[in-house]
């Protein structure tokens, strides 16, 4: 049967059930042509954030044994138009705040951009994202993140302890390795660097240490190159490290909340507060290496405890309501 171009392959309905009951990677194709986001390219952006200051996360091209956590990266803010010069090799970019860094030996990545927060005076933007045609009506941009990278530009190996993920890709390529839950002893889970609801791995998948790391051997990486106009579903716990494999890359996020996060919330909290108790024990000026950049909130035992507290009785209450749904059709 042929579909024409502007017919959907899945309805919402359909999508969002593939969404909530997948439980390996997926990639959607001809599900977003219609969306104004499809033209977010990184002159576009430029344009839109007029002169409006990032921070990008700067990395080492060079691949090392270990990964390159956000603790061991520089940071510079710029403009999107002084990072597009930069990428270009432009000479206008001997000063200005790429200056220190040759394009041909670091990478920059704008990660984790909240889209309501750079362009909270646009909001009419956040429309140009139609998470509504997955089945989740409502969500847009206001729910959605924004990553733009160079060349080289990647993620440490990590999972997500919260929902599952739905990743479109706008310009250029990314490859994303992907490992199944169960692949977790082999991927040697830290907390350090520390960032709540990220479990990262010690191995730099990229190139892994198999001396130290022999049990990576039994991982089984599921491995795919995202192209622009396809959108990635991550299940829930499903490790991944990306990489951008163009010169720039820009992808949209959005984590879609589900029903075990509860159990996972209550976990983050006992993280959080051992965390900070072992913290506030250290040599204070150490802390900067073993917490990563994106933690700077100030936080005491009784603001923890305050976590626990919701995470706990958000858990319950949403065991009972549970509960009470089966219990019906039998009483």
């Amino acid at each position: 049967v042929y579909i024409g171009e502007d017919v959907k392959p899945f309805t919402p309905g359909k999508a969002k059930e593939i969404v909530m009951s997948l439980q390996r990677p997926a990639v959607f194709c001809n599900m977003v042509g219609d969306w104004p986001a499809l033209h977010w390219n990184a002159k576009y952006l430029s344009a839109v954030l007029d002169g409006k200051t990032i921070q990008f996360r700067l990395g080492l091209k060079t691949v090392d044994l270990v990964p390159q956590f956000e603790t061991r990266c520089s940071y510079v803010k710029a403009t999107l138009e002084e990072f597009l010069a930069w990428s270009c090799g432009q000479p206008s970019c001997l000063s200005g705040p790429f200056s220190c860094y040759e394009y041909s030996k670091y990478w920059a990545y704008a990660d984790y951009k909240y889209i309501a927060r750079i362009f909270e005076d646009k909001p009419e933007i956040f429309q140009d994202i139609r998470w509504s045609d997955f089945g989740f009506p409502g969500r847009s941009g206001k729910e959605s993140t924004l990553w733009i990278g160079s060349e080289g530009a990647n993620t440490p190996c990590h999972l997500d302890s919260y929902g599952c993920n739905l990743v479109l890709q706008v310009q250029g390529r990314k490859r994303w390795h992907l490992f199944p839950p169960g692949d977790t002893s082999f991927l040697y889970p830290t907390r350090i660097p520390y960032e709540e609801s990220s479990i990262f791995s010690k191995v730099n998948v990229a190139n892994p240490d198999l001396k130290r790391f022999p049990k990576f051997r039994n991982a089984t990486a599921h491995v795919v190159t995202l192209s622009p106009g396809q959108v990635l579903l991550v299940p829930r716990h499903w490790w991944h490290y990306v990489e951008s494999i163009d010169p720039i890359t820009i992808s949209i996020n959005s984590w879609i909340e589900l029903d075990a996060d509860h159990e996972a919330r209550v976990e983050e909290a006992i993280t959080r507060m051992l965390v900070c108790a072992v913290k506030s024990a250290e040599n204070p000026g150490d802390g900067d290496l073993w917490l990563n950049p994106t933690e700077v909130e100030a936080t005491s035992h009784e603001i923890n405890l305050q976590y626990l507290n919701k995470a706990v009785s958000a858990y319950f209450s949403c065991q009972k309501a549970s509960v009470s749904e089966q219990a019906r059709p039998s009483s």
